[in-house]
């Protein structure tokens, strides 16, 4: 676990978790809340942030793992 852990938090998995979280969150908030989010009001802040954290985690768990398996080929 430590390995997968440590490969996340290079550099180029962290930036390209960001860059897919901000995309994916964005759209899942537009999905979720959107009409909240329009008018300002209702806004469920801890799912917002949900919406963008969940897409990171996914994205540099798969790319580590990803890394991971090829270098033990």
């Amino acid at each position: 676990m430590n390995d997968v852990l440590s490969t996340a938090l290079t550099r180029p998995i962290v930036t390209n978790a960001i860059r897919i979280a901000l995309v994916v969150g964005s759209v899942l908030n537009l999905i979720n809340q959107g009409e909240a989010l329009i008018s300002w009001s209702g806004i469920s802040w801890p799912h917002v942030a949900l919406n963008f954290i969940v897409p990171y985690c996914v994205a540099s768990y798969s790319a580590a793992k990803n890394q991971l398996n090829i270098a033990r080929k």
